[in-house]
């Protein structure tokens, strides 16, 4: 059942880049056994070819392939444009300041996790420094810095 999966795959139209694997890499859609059996009328046409009218035509198919492959390589560029587009609507920026108040999140694979109806937040935490990327070097209320640096979506912001 392989075989056929990987030709369903393979022979779909992807929305990324608005083409199917099996035209970007032979220039041509693919034939399916049952146009063989059954023909349609592109596999009639291609029949009655005489050798040099379907050498040609082959030859004109292949010049086009780059074609093809620059149009899906534009449509793939517009898309991740619309997906990024929409990623930065539902993502808020995260900012944090030298100096503010932040929860760190508990984790279950940590040693301080005690359970799914324990608390999910550690106490406070000061932002010693901002790093580029969204990570954090905490600090202590007492000021004893963190060695390692955190991501920032493992705090959050604590209003006292």
């Amino acid at each position: 059942m392989l075989p056929y999966s990987l030709l369903g795959y393979r022979t779909i139209v992807k929305t990324s880049i608005g083409a199917t694997q099996y035209l970007l890499v032979y220039g041509t859609e693919a034939v399916i056994p049952a146009e063989v059996e059954i023909p349609s009328l592109r596999i009639i046409s291609e029949a009655e070819l005489s050798n040099t009218e379907w050498v040609s035509k082959q030859i004109d198919q292949l010049t086009l392939i780059d074609e093809k492959r620059m149009v899906a390589v534009c449509h793939g560029q517009l898309y991740r444009q619309r997906m990024v587009r929409s990623f930065h609507k539902r993502v808020r920026a995260r900012i944090f300041k030298v100096g503010q108040l932040v929860l760190e999140r508990i984790f279950p694979h940590q040693d301080e996790y005690k359970g799914k109806f324990t608390l999910n937040w550690q106490s406070p935490y000061m932002v010693h420094k901002v790093l580029s990327g969204g990570a954090l070097v905490l600090s202590e209320m007492d000021g004893t810095v963190w060695p390692k640096p955190i991501n920032s979506d493992a705090v959050k912001r604590y209003y006292v």
